[in-house]
């Protein structure tokens, strides 16, 4: 049996938190659920198109942005959406997740990041009100979606490290294409979004990957 691939894509950094817990999951997966993965690390600047993806199996975009490229952030969903390859995208993995699909499903072309364009009159992913940079907090998960099934329980608490989320001017048009938004915390803040129509299309504001000491993966 061929070992699964998997694309970790990230620009790869000891002082990343979450990058550093990768491999000690990695191992745990081996150990604990005998599931094996060929990881391998891949820059958001590696990557010029979807394309440059092909022959992996799943996509995890990785926290760490400002990312090297926005692009090839961009890139890596694209292929993982359009080629129905399993993704996952982690804070600013959901981010860009959501970004991609406002631009290219949505036809939002002036989509913005505001930790990238500062600027942007009406960016799609915005400044969160109340930082959560270091904080946990609950996640209610909506029945029957995919982050349910996956959790196994209708409430979670998570652990975040970020400052950006998205920007509730924008939830109906995402909503309106096919984005679902299956996780909020208890202010009904969107914490999760999925792709019913996707054979695994999950993205989390909160990272699963900071979860206890690391040596349980997360659901």
């Amino acid at each position: 049996m061929t070992t699964p691939r998997l694309a970790l894509v990230g620009d790869r950094s000891p002082h990343v938190r979450s990058h550093t817990r990768v491999p000690g999951l990695l191992q745990a997966l081996r150990e604990r659920d005998r599931l094996d993965l060929d990881a391998y690390w891949v820059r958001t600047d590696d990557i010029t198109g979807p394309d440059d993806l092909a022959g992996f199996d799943a996509v995890w975009l990785l926290p760490g942005s400002p990312y090297a490229s926005e692009e090839g952030a961009l890139a890596a969903v694209a292929h993982a959406r359009l080629h129905g390859v399993p993704f996952l995208g982690t804070c600013g993995g959901f981010q860009h997740a959501l970004l991609e699909f406002a631009r290219a499903v949505c036809g939002l072309t002036t989509a913005a990041h505001a930790e990238v364009d500062p600027d942007a009159a009406d960016p799609l992913v915005a400044p969160l009100a109340c930082s959560l940079v270091g904080h946990e907090g609950a996640v209610h998960l909506v029945p029957g979606t995919l982050a349910e099934r996956v959790l196994a329980a209708d409430r979670t608490v998570e652990r975040y490290h970020c400052d950006y989320g998205l920007n509730p001017r924008h939830l109906d048009l995402l909503r309106e294409h096919g984005m679902v938004f299956s996780g909020h915390d208890a202010d009904g803040e969107v914490r999760v979004a999925e792709l019913p129509d996707h054979p695994f299309f999950l993205t989390t504001l909160f990272q699963p990957e900071l979860a206890g000491d690391g040596t349980r993966p997360h659901p």
